[in-house]
């Protein structure tokens, strides 16, 4: 949260260059919200409190090597950051920016995630204005 406002941290892909959430593949010993945290630790440097339920989810293509396409469905866990830090994992392969949900939801070219970033970004009381 900044100044009342939820905050998104972006980072890019390793390859495309894209603006992307941190994710991951399964890992069958950890719990899918470990996994995030561990990503966000990897990806961006971030350590916090990651809740167990997720926020939403998307789906999008990933292009493997040697170009075949595979379907991705990625949970999303909101993650109540404390810091981040100067050194970590991925720092030297990628790039990081905290966005507000709207900002994020420009930024990024999955359909899917801005259709979510965007719900999210829509506080649960208000009703649609007809």
């Amino acid at each position: 949260m900044r100044d009342g406002e939820t905050m998104v941290m972006l980072v890019t892909s390793r390859e495309t260059r894209r603006w992307v959430l941190p994710k991951g593949w399964v890992e069958p010993e950890l719990e899918p919200h470990e996994m995030a945290a561990r990503e966000a630790f990897e990806e961006a440097g971030l350590i916090g409190e990651i809740e167990p339920e997720p926020v939403g989810h998307y789906s999008y293509d990933k292009r493997l090597r040697g170009g075949r396409l595979v379907s991705c469905h990625v949970l999303v866990f909101p993650m109540w950051v404390k810091r981040q830090l100067k050194k970590w994992p991925e720092k030297k392969q990628r790039k990081t920016r905290w966005l507000t949900l709207g900002q994020a939801a420009m930024a990024v070219d999955e359909g899917d995630l801005m259709a979510l970033l965007l719900r999210l970004a829509v506080p649960k009381n208000s009703a649609p204005r007809p």
